[in-house]
């Protein structure tokens, strides 16, 4: 799939995260702004988008999605709440 097809899609998703290096990133176009993954699909309809602005180490991104995870699906807490308790946990550690 490639950027352009996303644009395309109707994809209402509560929540998408993409836990890869750098998935925030885009291309500065001029007159259009940012465009990368985050705004094809914001585009197609994804309500909130977990991305990485920088290089992530693959250990440390397991364990803060494993965090993430647990605090909003077995803690109940929103997408925000649950990304914000995953952050002060991986600073105290």
């Amino acid at each position: 799939m490639r950027l352009g097809d996303l644009f395309n899609l109707d994809y209402p998703a509560d929540l998408i995260v993409l836990s890869a290096c750098e998935t925030g990133l885009g291309k500065d176009i001029k007159g259009e702004g940012l465009v990368g993954l985050t705004r094809g699909l914001m585009y197609a309809g994804a309500e909130r988008l977990v991305v990485s602005l920088w290089q992530v180490d693959d250990k440390g991104t397991s364990a803060f999605m494993q965090e993430f995870y647990k605090e909003m699906l077995q803690n109940g807490k929103s997408p925000n709440a649950a990304l914000r308790a995953a952050q002060l946990k991986m600073w105290q550690q």
